[in-house]
C-alpha cells in the first residue's frame, strides 16, 4: 500500500480512483488493483480561477515495488506510506467485575457507547433512560410538531438515542482520538452509509439514526445489556465512605450500584438539580444562545459554488461563520448549520420555546436553517451553580408568550430585528418551524448584550455572504441549548466525579462533550476508565 495525500481532483472529473491515482504514481493502470479512500474533503474556494475539487487522502494497493516505488518519489512529501494504526485500548472481559452490573444513566451517544463498551467487556450494564424507545418517542414529537403537545418524558431532548437523534446527525468534531474510528465503525456496522469512515463532514440524518440507534440498542442486549425506558432515575444513594451504592428510580425502585455512568444529556434540568442537592460539586459553565436563521438552499449553494451551483456532483453546500466585538470581546458564530433541513420545536419543558435544526440524510428540504449563537457565561447571568439553567428558562418562557402562549415560536425579518421595529409577516421562504410561528420581536426574548451583538454580527455576516442579512429573511427564535450549562465535575484520570466515588459523569451533560462524536467517544472513555480501576 502506498498512501497519497493532497490529492486534487476537479469534482466533475469522473474518472476512476484507481486510474487517476497509477497516472499519480507514473505507474500502468494494471499496477493498481484498487484503491482505499481515507479522507475526502471538498475545496470550493476557487482560488485563482482553480476549479471546486475534491481533495483525496488515498491508501492505494499497488502490484509493484514499495520500496522502487518511494525511493523515486522520496522527494514528494504527498506520496508515502500509511502510518500504522494507533492502538485502542479494549477490555474483552473477565476481571473483578463484582456482583453488581455497572448502571448507565440515558441513552443518548455518551450513555450508548458506554454501555456498548461495558457490554463488549462482558460486564452486561443495565441502561436506565427516562424517554420512550425511539418509535415510542418519534410519534410523542410527531405529535407535538402537530398539535403542540408536549410529553415532558419523551421528545426532542429525552428519550432513545438523546437529542442529536433529532437533528443533522452530524459526526464533525474537533477532537481528535483513536476512539472515533471505533465510533464510526459502530455506526456503519449499524446501518448507516460507509462515507462517514471517510468524509471530512460527515453526517447520518434523523431519518436515518432512528434505525441506527435501535440497531446498537439490539447489539447491547445481544451482549447480555438490558435497557429500561420510562425509568427516570431521580436520587442516588451513598455509602458511609462518601461512594454510590445505589441509584432510585421513579422515586420508588432501588437499584443496588457500585458504578454508575450519568450521561444525562444537556437538558436534564431535574437531575441537576438533584445531584446538587446530593452534595455532587457542579460548577456553571459558558454556553451559547441565539436564533435559527433560514435561506433558500439554492441560495446558500450559489453564494458557495457559483456557476457550478446545483450541479448534482455537489453535495448541497454548508457554511461556517464566526464574529467577534471588538469592544467587547463577546463572539456569534454560526451553529449546527443544517443544509436541506427544517428548524423544529426542541422544547422538553412547559411553557418554554426551544428551537433546533434538524434534516434528513438527504438534506433535500430546500431550505438552509441555522442557529446564530452569541457567547454568554457565568458572568452574565450569575455564578451561582444553575444560574446558567435560570437563564435558559427566563429566554424560553419570554418566546412561549411572544410566540402566542401555544408552543408557536416567534420569528421575525431580518430588517425588522436590525431597524428595531417588528410586524413584517412576508418572508423570504416559509419557516419551517412547527407547530408555526407568529410575528414578533425577538429582542423580547433575549437580553441587549446578546440582540446588541446579533445584530452586529449580522451585519458581518452580510459582508461575507452578500444577501446573508437581506430583509426579508426570517429568523426564528429561541436557541438556548447549545451546551450544557454546567459541569458535573470529575477526576480527569479516573472519569469518577469529585464527590462521590462510583460515579462516573459523561458525555455532553457532564459539560466534557459536544456532539455526537465527543459524546460517544467520552462514554467509551468512562467505560475504559472503569473497566481498567476494575483489573
Amino acid at each position: 500500500m502506498i498512501r497519497i495525500t493532497n490529492f486534487a481532483v476537479p469534482f466533475s472529473d469522473q474518472t476512476p480512483l484507481t486510474s487517476l491515482a497509477a497516472k499519480r504514481l507514473e505507474l500502468p493502470p494494471q499496477a493498481v488493483p484498487g484503491v482505499v479512500i481515507v479522507r475526502k474533503a471538498l475545496d470550493a474556494r476557487r482560488r485563482h480561477g482553480a476549479p471546486i475539487r475534491y481533495v483525496y487522502v488515498l491508501d492505494v494497493r499497488v502490484t509493484v515495488s514499495e520500496k522502487k516505488l518511494l525511493s523515486k518519489f522520496r522527494r514528494d512529501r504527498d506520496i508515502s506510506l500509511p502510518p500504522e494504526e494507533k492502538k485502542r485500548d479494549f477490555f474483552p472481559g473477565g476481571g473483578k467485575g463484582g456482583s453488581l452490573r455497572p448502571v448507565v444513566v440515558g441513552f443518548g451517544p455518551a450513555g450508548m457507547f458506554a454501555a456498548l463498551t461495558l457490554a463488549r467487556a462482558g460486564r452486561n450494564p443495565l441502561v436506565l433512560e427516562r424517554g420512550l424507545d425511539v418509535d415510542g418517542r418519534w410519534e410523542k414529537i410527531r405529535r407535538f410538531w402537530r398539535t403542540g403537545v408536549l410529553d415532558e418524558r419523551s421528545n426532542v431532548q429525552f428519550g432513545e438515542g438523546g437529542a442529536g437523534t433529532f437533528s443533522d446527525g452530524k459526526l464533525t468534531t474537533r477532537i481528535s482520538d483513536v476512539h472515533i474510528r471505533e465510533v464510526l465503525d459502530t455506526f456503519v456496522a449499524a446501518g448507516a452509509p460507509e462515507e462517514i469512515l471517510y468524509l471530512q463532514k460527515p453526517h447520518i440524518g434523523t431519518d436515518l439514526l432512528r434505525g441506527i440507534v435501535k440497531n446498537i440498542r439490539r447489539e447491547i442486549l445481544r451482549l447480555g445489556g438490558e435497557v429500561r425506558f420510562e425509568a427516570q432515575v431521580t436520587e442516588l444513594h451513598g455509602d458511609s465512605g462518601g461512594a454510590i451504592e445505589a441509584v432510585i428510580v421513579a422515586d420508588e425502585e432501588r437499584i443496588p450500584a457500585r458504578a454508575v455512568f450519568m450521561g444525562i444529556g444537556h437538558s436534564a434540568r431535574d437531575t441537576y438539580e438533584m445531584l446538587l442537592r446530593k452534595g455532587i460539586f457542579l460548577e456553571a459553565k459558558p454556553f451559547a444562545v441565539g436564533v435559527r436563521i433560514e435561506h433558500p438552499q439554492e441560495f446558500i449553494d450559489r453564494a458557495q459554488y457559483g456557476m457550478d451551483a446545483g450541479n448534482p456532483l455537489l453535495p448541497v453546500a454548508d457554511y461556517a461563520l464566526t464574529f467577534k466585538d471588538e469592544k467587547t470581546g463577546r463572539g456569534a458564530y454560526s451553529f449546527c448549520m443544517c443544509p436541506g433541513g427544517y428548524v423544529v420545536a426542541a422544547a422538553s419543558a412547559s411553557k418554554g420555546v426551544v428551537t433546533n435544526g434538524m434534516s434528513d440524510y438527504g438534506r433535500d428540504s430546500g431550505v438552509a436553517n441555522s442557529a446564530l449563537l452569541v457567547t454568554v457565561g457565568p458572568q452574565d447571568f450569575g455564578k451561582e451553580t444553575l444560574s446558567g439553567i435560570y437563564f435558559q428558562q427566563e429566554c424560553e418562557a419570554l418566546a412561549f408568550a411572544a410566540g402566542g402562549g401555544d408552543y408557536s415560536a416567534p420569528v421575525q425579518s431580518v430588517g425588522d430585528f436590525l431597524r428595531g421595529t417588528k410586524g413584517a409577516s412576508h418572508f423570504l421562504l416559509t419557516p419551517t418551524y412547527r407547530p408555526g410561528v407568529r410575528p414578533a420581536d425577538l429582542r423580547e426574548c433575549l437580553p441587549v448584550f446578546v440582540t446588541d451583538t446579533l445584530k452586529d454580527a449580522l451585519l458581518h455576516f452580510d459582508r461575507k455572504i452578500p444577501g446573508f442579512a437581506a430583509e426579508d429573511v426570517p429568523m426564528t427564535g429561541v436557541e438556548t441549548r447549545s451546551s450544557a450549562p454546567c459541569r458535573i465535575v470529575r477526576n480527569g484520570e479516573t472519569f469518577q466525579s469529585e464527590s462521590m466515588g462510583g460515579l462516573y459523569p459523561i458525555g455532553e451533560g457532564a459539560g466534557y462533550a459536544g456532539g455526537i462524536m465527543s459524546a460517544a467517544v467520552d462514554g467509551i472513555k468512562g467505560a475504559l476508565a472503569f473497566l481498567k480501576r476494575e483489573e
